[in-house]
């Protein structure tokens, strides 16, 4: 196996409490991932056992307003305090805030020039903050036509421009293949471009947002493509069970391990 597999704790196991959840992912040999953390207990996570990869690395803000890159900067510096006590290596963000069912906060109908450039100033504090604290930010690509209608910056060819503009180390892409089906397309090409720059990488079939298996992408051959670009890291599944119970959770994961070992 090549990469490092993980579960999102947020989208399995629902009948259970989070804690168990989280639990149970480290049980059957997985990593775990996290989303909002400021209703979480850090050394409740800790206690499990389990091993995290990834945490949503900020609470308020945007990259493209003043105010809203101040916040943005000031509520990361809070999340990477709680993912040093976790130990999570790695902080997720996205082109803006995203509010109740992913809304945007900050919705827009077209992303200016201006506005780029002020993407840029920002994500390069972000990279700064993390340089300082020796964690890495990544920015995942959203898709537009179903779940995040109105995002910035959303596309897997918008993250990427950033993150090649940044040009650090702790500014990585998160390249979420479930949005980029969606959006996007051409996943193995997708891959191959992005490779150099990737943080992570996020998986979930089409359509459903399910386990691989249960949609149209062949994921043992996304998945080889990832290891012949060189991609060694971490893989997340951040998927609903097709089957909510806890069997059915379990059977999930057993399917995206099968698929992504090569």
């Amino acid at each position: 196996m090549t990469f490092t597999l993980a579960i999102c704790s947020e989208m399995v196991y629902t009948e259970l409490p989070h804690l168990e959840r989280v639990e149970r992912i480290h049980e059957r040999g997985f990593a775990a991932e996290i989303w909002d953390w400021t209703a979480k207990d850090a050394d409740a996570l800790v206690a499990t056992g389990a091993r995290f990869t990834s945490m949503t690395g900020y609470v308020t803000g945007d990259l493209v307003t003043e105010d809203g890159a101040d916040d943005l900067l000031r509520t990361a510096e809070e999340s990477i305090g709680f993912a040093r006590r976790i130990s999570c290596p790695s902080l997720n963000i996205h082109g803006t805030g995203l509010g109740e069912g992913g809304i945007p906060v900050r919705p827009v109908e077209v992303v200016t020039g201006d506005m780029w450039l002020a993407a840029v100033r920002t994500l390069s504090r972000v990279a700064e903050l993390a340089e300082q604290h020796d964690v890495t930010y990544v920015i995942e690509n959203l898709n537009l036509e179903v779940d995040h209608p109105g995002t910035p910056f959303a596309r897997a060819a918008d993250t990427l421009a950033l993150v090649k503009a940044v040009g650090s180390p702790h500014l990585r892409m998160n390249l979420d293949l479930y949005h980029a089906q969606i959006g996007e397309g051409n996943l193995v090409e997708l891959v191959r471009r992005a490779a150099p720059y990737l943080g992570e990488v996020q998986v979930a079939d089409v359509p459903g947002r399910c386990e691989p298996g249960t949609g149209e992408v062949r994921w043992p051959f996304v998945a080889q493509a990832l290891a012949d670009a060189g991609y060694d890291g971490v893989v997340a599944m951040e998927a609903w069970a097709s089957d909510p119970s806890v069997d059915g959770s379990d059977r999930a994961l057993e399917a995206f391990r099968e698929a992504f070992t090569v």
